[in-house]
């Protein structure tokens, strides 16, 4: 059997295809290698899946209407989609929603479509976002707390695709989990997170911008303790006609400013900091609590920001070949 893979070229993707590969798994990934970010870096992602045994790719846009549809025409081996394509970014979804809105919910419309068309699905597992629980204030956030105020064009995309998907239950039975993404990080990451877009503005001597003083707190989670939740949620499907959502993050809400002071160590360097009130898309922490998971599959994330930061640093030197940065170059604070 095989694994349909959304978004193969993106961060999570990536990471989870080379974690499906190496237990064995067939996978047939699709992106549609968007230029929101460096093409060069989904590029040497997918560079490293190409020879796997195992592993296809084609590249295909899920707003082309009737295209994943034709993909998976006549195909009688896939029983289980990880759906990770989305556009992401929070603050570009204020000046470019209609992006949003293609990618996030009529892109996730094809792939239900899709879905409830394959005969015997097992499992139809989703990429939604903590982003969903937008003003909240109690923590942690639970599944259960409602999640009726967005505070960006993003989370609204991202709640709209879970309305979609449990419509798609009532109607078609689709047996699907959502998981509620929490501050994914590592090795491989995008260079518009914070965490990156940090290290790139330390090692260019260009300012970072911490809001309210870098105290706002975030649920970093380290990407293979992501990966480990995605495929063990993907390992338990829910009965036929029943659909979840589930947090998946580290379960720990930690200071951004203490992010910086691990970068600067790793990196060598101090950063140059400037702070300011936080914008209407920024919440004031975020904190998942993940006792669903962690009794559906085990899940246990392990990976302190103490032990993630260093190796997704060291990974950007690498990446970035000697951190030859030019000290006149400017990047965008995150």
């Amino acid at each position: 059997m095989t694994v349909l893979l959304t978004g193969a070229a993106g961060f999570i993707g990536h990471h989870v295809a080379t974690a499906l590969l190496g237990r064995g798994e067939q996978v047939l990934g699709i992106d549609n290698l968007d230029p929101y970010y460096d093409v060069s870096l989904k590029q040497a992602r997918l560079g490293l899946l190409a020879d796997r045994p195992g592993f296809s790719f084609v590249p295909l846009d899920l707003t082309e209407r009737g295209a994943l549809a034709g993909l998976l025409a006549g195909r009688r081996d896939i029983k289980r989609i990880i759906h990770l394509a989305a556009q992401a970014g929070v603050r570009r979804s204020l000046t470019d929603p209609h992006a949003y809105v293609a990618a996030n919910v009529e892109g996730h419309l094809a792939v239900l479509e899709a879905a409830r068309r394959i005969e015997g699905l097992e499992h139809l597992v989703y990429a939604s976002s903590s982003s969903v629980y937008g003003a909240n204030r109690k923590l942690p956030f639970e599944e259960t707390d409602a999640v009726d105020h967005p505070v960006s064009v993003y989370a609204a995309t991202k709640r709209a695709g879970e309305l979609l998907a449990e419509s798609y239950r009532h109607l078609f039975g689709l047996p699907q989990s959502g998981l509620r993404f929490f501050t994914v990080y590592g090795p491989w990451g995008r260079p518009d997170m914070a965490y990156y877009a940090f290290a790139t503005a330390i090692m260019e001597a260009t300012p970072i911008t911490l809001y309210d003083g870098g105290e706002l707190r975030r649920d970093f989670t380290y990407i293979d303790d992501i990966v480990a939740g995605v495929l063990g949620c993907l390992d338990h499907p829910p009965g036929a006609g029943e659909a979840r959502l589930l947090n998946i993050g580290n379960h720990r809400a930690e200071r951004v400013a203490d992010l910086v002071t691990l970068l600067e160590r790793e990196l060598g360097r101090r950063a140059v900091i400037r702070t300011a009130p936080a914008p209407a898309t920024e919440v004031v922490a975020t904190y998942a609590a993940i006792d669903r998971i962690a009794a559906l599959t085990g899940f246990a994330p392990n990976t302190p920001l103490e032990v993630g930061v260093p190796r997704f640093v060291a990974w950007f030197k690498t990446w970035h070949g000697g951190l030859n940065f030019r000290v006149d170059a400017g990047v965008q604070g995150a």
